[in-house]
């Protein structure tokens, strides 16, 4: 991985806000697709004749959905940020409470350097190392650390980490990062009640003929719809993955740039790589935003097809190896 490649700020905001829009467009076209098989097969309705002759019928669980999914994708934009934090159970850090006192002032040096916002500032009550950053845009961002951070990092590799962390709020990746979490519990939702109405069985629609005159196109589009239902946590696992993964360098790279110390992160690195137990506090659907994975999976040690497709975060051996690059005290093998 060449630092170098990575597109410049502007560019990479411009990518996050776009890709931003595609998520949530097709995040809510999904849940009409889901909508309308259920009208299908349940309520007998193809107003538009799509798969039956002669449609008729109102779409109502076409309509639900789709209002259901652009609720949802609002919801994730300007409410999803504090849902991440209550879940993670993360308390905000008191101006004047002197235990934070290094915390405070290390986020108020990197808000400076970063020309940003200042964010406001979280602690999660766990024991494992790590720190995550979210928000819809830096006007309106969370940097959160969890006690055991505070407790095994000295100064210099906390600005590393917070450094890291202001650059996903310059890059806005938090926007991103933030819709994907809200997104992919909102799919474990829907893909739950899918599989509970199919013990209902089927309904009026499979009475009706179809568009080729028999029962292989209904078949056919029943059995994607099965397994778009079915399989819907698990692509939107795999969306989050492919959304952190590339960003990570990203990040690093800028985060050491703020602290003009790329080896500040990288020994930070090194002690949240040493860490033998997971971050509990962190869900599963929220790991793709922490700076290492807090589920501490194999996937994330390697690179490669299975990497790129099961890893939320790039390995951090080969992260360390960038950031002593960049710092020019990279040992040769």
């Amino acid at each position: 991985m060449d630092i170098t490649t990575f597109p410049n700020i502007y560019e990479q905001q411009k990518r996050n806000r776009r890709q931003t829009i595609i998520i949530m467009a097709a995040f809510v076209l999904f849940f009409g697709f889901l909508g309308f098989g259920f009208d299908l097969f349940f309520l007998g309705a193809d107003p538009f004749g799509i798969v039956y002759e002669g449609g008729s019928g109102f779409p109502f669980a076409t309509i639900v959905a789709l209002l259901a999914g652009a609720l949802f994708a609002s919801w994730g934009l300007q409410s999803g940020a504090k849902a991440v934090l209550t879940s993670a159970q993360a308390y905000a850090v008191p101006e004047n409470d002197q235990r934070f006192r290094t915390l405070i002032n290390v986020v108020d040096e990197m808000t400076i350097a970063s020309g940003l916002p200042r964010p406001k500032i979280y602690v999660v009550p766990d024991a494992d190392p790590n720190a995550f950053a979210t928000g819809k845009d830096p006007e309106h961002s969370y940097v959160a650390v969890t006690e055991g951070l505070l407790e095994s990092l000295n100064r210099e590799e906390l600005q590393g980490v917070i450094a890291h962390e202001m650059s996903h709020v310059k890059n806005y990746d938090i926007r991103t990062m933030t819709v994907v979490v809200a997104l992919v519990g909102a799919t474990f939702l829907l893909s739950d009640a899918a599989r509970r109405m199919l013990w209902f069985g089927g309904g009026r629609g499979g009475k009706r003929r179809s568009r080729s005159g028999g029962g292989p196109v209904i078949a056919i589009f029943f059995v994607v719809w099965l397994i778009a239902a079915i399989l819907a946590p698990f692509i939107s696992q795999l969306l989050a993955m492919a959304v952190s993964r590339q960003r990570e360098y990203l990040a690093d790279a800028s985060g050491a740039e703020l602290t003009r110390d790329p080896l500040a992160l990288a020994n930070a690195l090194e002690k949240l790589e040493s860490a033998a137990a997971s971050t509990k506090a962190i869900k599963r659907g929220s790991a793709h935003l922490c700076i290492v994975d807090p589920l501490a999976r194999k996937a994330n040690l390697k690179e490669g097809v299975v990497a790129d497709i099961f890893a939320t975060h790039p390995p951090i051996a080969k992260r360390i190896e960038l950031l002593r690059g960049m710092a020019y005290t990279l040992v040769p093998k």
